[in-house]
């Protein structure tokens, strides 16, 4: 009578931020059937992207080998957008815990995110160390009584512009006199918005003590799923930003 082999199994979780799934396995398909031993799993959410790498082999150490080896590559070919191999970390986790490492507070102003990024935020315990405010400013009144962007710039470039965005960053850090500011405005639908510009067009600002970046970006999707992305992208650039300031 043949001895039964037993196998043993070991599994890892990549988690990925600001990519889509078709982008994550485009950059990653070769990766995909390299090892016939080994099996992905892919969880996806706006913004988001979870992969649970696992394999089964006879010995723990063998099936731990395959795994860890795989991670690594992944981590060479995606780089910053991993942002924890910890399945039970999230992605605000993170960025509070980088602002506690660095002795930073951070500050929101939020249009058309309704709240969204504050309150990711505010989920994550302890973050009452770092979070000093958090503004919604629905309105360009709101945008111009309570953070201080300019008339001018409103009527010039509209609230969901490049210039609004940087404004709204800058005006957020200075008010509070917070180290980090991210402010999104932008246009959540199902309407377009001014002078033509369409639903989904979005800007995020990120002001780290002072150096202030704005990125530009078009999502696609019903209502909800526009104003996730653009607080899933908000964090993303937030976490981006305060890794560069370790490297100032």
């Amino acid at each position: 009578m043949e001895k039964e082999v037993q196998s043993c199994s070991y599994s890892k979780t990549v988690k990925i931020c600001g990519m889509q799934e078709e982008e994550v396995r485009e950059k990653i398909h070769d990766l995909l059937t390299a090892e016939e031993k080994l099996v992905f799993m892919f969880t996806s959410t706006p913004g988001e992207v979870d992969i649970c790498v696992r394999a089964q082999a006879e010995q723990e150490d063998e099936a731990k080998g395959r795994v860890k080896r795989m991670v690594r590559e992944l981590k060479i070919r995606l780089g910053s957008c991993i942002f924890t191999t910890n399945s039970k970390v999230t992605l605000a986790e993170t960025i509070v815990q980088l602002l506690k490492e660095q002795g930073m507070t951070i500050t929101t102003v939020e249009s058309c995110t309704g709240g969204m990024v504050s309150a990711r935020l505010t989920d994550v315990a302890g973050v009452s160390e770092v979070f000093k405010q958090g503004f919604v400013t629905y309105s360009n009144k709101a945008k111009r009584k309570l953070i201080g962007v300019k008339k001018m710039t409103l009527k010039k470039y509209t609230a969901v512009s490049a210039q609004t965005a940087w404004e709204m960053a800058r005006g957020g850090a200075v008010l509070t006199d917070a180290d980090v500011c991210i402010s999104v405005t932008g246009y959540a639908g199902p309407e377009s918005g001014e002078d033509g510009q369409p639903a989904g067009l979005v800007y995020i600002g990120c002001n780290v003590k002072g150096r202030i970046e704005v990125q530009e970006f078009h999502f696609s999707g019903d209502r909800r799923t526009i104003r996730e992305l653009a607080t899933v992208h908000a964090l993303t650039l937030l976490r981006k930003c305060i890794l560069e300031n370790y490297q100032l």
